[in-house]
């Protein structure tokens, strides 16, 4: 009724042909007896003249972003635009309908090629005129075509697609859960699930071999420019009778096909890397490592036991060595020394050049004897960066330096998706009140099983959990689970749970296990995540169509908002307003 073709695909040989189209005006230009209106849809741009007398002046009538039917004959365009894929024709229109009249004036340019310097409250408030800008819209399609490609490789492994409840119970998962009061049962919550964890065990304890979704999850915590504040999608999967290889092995299939099809960049291939979490806490500084950056960080404690350095004393010394480092001059080092102490919390940041005659000058350089110039094999045009604190601070401080340094100074190798994955995390750790907590998921299984868990220090027990990491990005999670009762609830014991807490809180996963339970394994990658990095975006909020603020809110549909009293009383919940 509106189109026979859309605005990116005539050509040459439509020339002569009566066409229909239907689009946005995006561009009007007037050359006095005639118009000429660039019509746009989500496939192209096609050029409309306006050479009837009537039809200009309905044109005049006409704004950008106005919605408009065209009927007309398809032309050889005299000036050619070799940048459009219908550069070589234009449409003389014969009729124009208008289908949707713009009558505001728009809150800002949509199709501006910097449409990201616009305040981005007024583009999440216009998110509907924000996604017509061509690069955000491609951004939303790739979503789509990257979807269908996962869903095709997972099929060809055959897992079966499965969807799990969205009103679930709480559940811990690291962060606070979003809770949604029960109207038939008064004083009772649902919670959205942060993962589909449990259900997707319940289903390998069900019989099912292998199942995935592309599932949505909801954790209450602070957004940040690679996380959606509220709610995130995963390609959450789980397998029967399957292993941390099983799972690595799924992985390795799947993500580099995914990021192969939708990219020109070079993709690692399988195997993938394993970095075990303590060798990246010491090389890296940080459990997700971008491997683009070749710089390492190094443990130089020994070479300062006898140094007179006196801030290096009793500490845990980490460095860096940057080759051709020394060519840097002084103002280089000097907002390195600023950028350790206000974005990596340390007190200081000592440094020292090695000149090409190997002679050390600048920073602690007099502190540097020949022998420790030696045992950190400092090398002519070298420079090094040298952090002191307790051993964890030390190798955060020393990652933000790390990943600092290669930015600066462009070190990151090019175009290229590098992979790893972060082994051997360890099953608990101290709480900030000293007590033991699980690191990372609880439903892990503790390597060694019933006899590390009884035998060993907590802090020294390792899990069968796992992460994939891609230029620096969790990318995502996963473990081999805990499917023995016993050695779940000595597991939570150890982390302070009795078994009455875990049948009042995972009763249906703790009952199910009872009954005969496969061992299994899963991971989840990360949809939003794999998006923003095939697409090359910086903020996590581009690859998503209707994106919450920093601030967690909606502004275009102004979520959260107040509820009427009614509606509260429905769910049996009065606001009590706290005093100023």
């Amino acid at each position: 009724m509106y189109r026979n073709h859309n605005l990116g695909e005539l050509n040459k040989s439509n020339i002569g042909q009566k066409v229909e189209l239907a689009g946005w005006v995006q561009k009007i230009r007037n050359l006095g007896a005639m118009k000429f209106l660039d019509l746009r849809d989500e496939f192209g741009i096609t050029q409309i003249v306006c050479k009837d007398e009537n039809l200009v002046k309905q044109a005049d009538e006409l704004v950008t972003e106005t919605v408009i039917h065209v009927e007309g004959t398809v032309v050889e365009r005299e000036s050619k635009n070799p940048n459009l894929a219908t550069g070589e024709i234009e449409v003389v229109a014969k009729k124009i309908e208008v289908l949707g009249k713009c009558k505001n004036v728009l809150p800002f340019e949509v199709n501006n090629e910097n449409a990201q310097n616009v305040r981005e409250d007024l583009r999440l408030e216009y998110r509907y005129l924000d996604l017509r800008n061509e690069g955000i819209h491609k951004n939303i399609l790739l979503r789509s075509k990257i979807l269908k490609s996962i869903r095709k490789y997972m099929d060809e492994l055959d897992f079966t697609e499965i969807q799990t409840p969205i009103l679930a119970n709480s559940s811990p998962e690291g962060a606070r859960d979003y809770l949604v009061p029960s109207r038939i049962h008064a004083g009772e919550f649902y919670a959205l699930p942060q993962a589909p964890q449990q259900f997707k065990q319940l289903l390998m304890v069900s019989g099912f071999n292998k199942y995935y979704q592309i599932a949505p999850c909801f954790r209450d915590e602070d957004p940040r420019a690679d996380r959606a504040p509220g709610e995130f999608y995963q390609l959450d999967f789980e397998m029967s009778f399957a292993t941390q290889e099983d799972v690595f092995g799924v992985i390795e299939t799947v993500i580099p096909k995914v990021f192969e099809e939708h990219t020109d960049w070079k993709v690692d291939q399988a195997p993938f890397i394993r970095i075990p979490y303590e060798e990246a806490m010491e090389k890296y500084g940080i459990d997700k490592p971008d491997l683009r950056n070749p710089l390492i960080i190094q443990d130089f404690t020994k070479a300062f036991e006898a140094s007179e350095f006196q801030a290096f004393q009793g500490k845990t010394v980490k460095g860096i060595v940057v080759p051709n480092g020394a060519e840097q001059g002084r103002k280089f080092f000097d907002s390195m020394t600023d950028f350790a102490k206000e974005e990596a919390g340390a007190k200081g940041l000592a440094w020292a050049k090695v000149e090409e005659d190997g002679g050390l000058t600048g920073g602690i350089s007099k502190f540097i004897t020949e022998e420790m110039k030696q045992t950190m094999n400092l090398q002519p045009k070298d420079a090094i960066f040298l952090l002191a604190d307790e051993k964890r601070t030390v190798q955060k401080m020393a990652g933000l330096v790390r990943i600092e340094l290669g930015k600066r100074l462009d070190l990151l190798e090019k175009d290229v998706y590098r992979f790893c994955f972060i082994v051997d995390f360890p099953m608990y750790e101290l709480s900030d009140e000293g007590t033991i907590d699980f690191n990372h998921n609880p439903f892990s299984m503790p390597q060694g099983g019933m006899e590390a868990l009884e035998t060993k220090d907590p802090l020294d027990i390792l899990a069968y959990q796992y992460d994939l990491v891609c230029n620096g990005y969790e990318m995502a999670s996963g473990a081999v689970r805990n499917h023995d009762p016993e050695i779940m609830v000595k597991a939570f014991e150890i982390a302070g749970y009795q078994e009455e807490d875990i049948k009042q809180r995972f009763g249906a996963l703790y009952n199910a296990f009872q009954y005969g339970t496969p061992p299994h394994a899963g991971a989840a990658p990360g949809i939003d995540r794999m998006v923003m990095l095939i697409s090359h975006s910086d903020n996590i909020r581009e690859v998503i169509a209707f994106p919450k603020n920093k601030k967690a809110r909606d502004l275009l549909m102004r979520a959260p908002s107040r509820v009427t009293e009614e509606q509260l009383k429905d769910v049996h919940i009065q606001i009590v307003e706290k005093e100023n």
